[in-house]
């Protein structure tokens, strides 16, 4: 295997609206299963975390922000959101990957962490062995599953489904080192 560029996402979430594009892209391009509309009680998130039927996952946090004083004479909170899209780290040090013993869990050429379905055996080592939490078994096969960074997408010289998909650009894609001075020269812009 030839070594690429490592390739990343860089997620500006002060620029996401929230709209879960990325999500709904994910799932259909890698036809991830439906997991049905499930009511969380936490707002607009429905998708509530990373798993087996999620593999990005944009959170919606409602915050409280000091509000004016109205006509009355008391003072409100005006409510806001910020929202944040998360998917899998594809660890430089990947736990997952680590404690796979079958090795169905591989390192790709653009430095992805990729399960092999074929060769998951559903052992779970993987799932506690992921600080993060996004690592999960199917119930209907028992094997593990995760983002594969659009392994074959990028194979064909494509970006991941879910960046393509982001209509403010929140989420970026490309060689690691390029997003490095992005994030970098972002940061200076805020």
């Amino acid at each position: 295997m030839t070594l690429q560029k490592t390739t990343a996402f860089l997620t500006d979430s002060t620029i996401c609206i929230g709209c879960k594009a990325c999500e709904v892209a994910c799932k259909e391009w890698n036809q991830i299963p439906d997991d049905g509309f499930r009511f969380t009680g936490f707002s607009y998130d429905n998708t509530a975390g990373l798993g087996h039927s999620t593999w990005r996952h944009v959170k919606f946090v409602e915050r409280a922000t000091p509000g004016h004083t109205g006509d009355a004479g008391y003072r409100s909170n005006v409510f806001r959101w910020d929202f944040s899209s998360d998917v899998c780290k594809h660890c430089e040090n990947a736990g997952c990957l680590e404690a796979c013993p079958t090795g169905s869990i591989v390192r790709t050429e653009f430095g992805g962490v990729f399960i092999q379905p074929d060769v998951c055996n559903g052992c779970g080592y993987c799932i506690v062995a992921c600080p993060f939490g996004v690592v999960d078994r199917r119930p209907d096969d028992g094997r593990a599953f995760k983002c594969t960074f659009c392994y074959d997408r990028q194979k064909a010289g494509l970006q991941p489904a879910c960046a393509t998909a982001c209509p403010t650009e929140s989420i970026l894609f490309g060689e690691i080192e390029d997003l490095r001075d992005r994030a970098e020269a972002r940061l200076r812009e805020l």
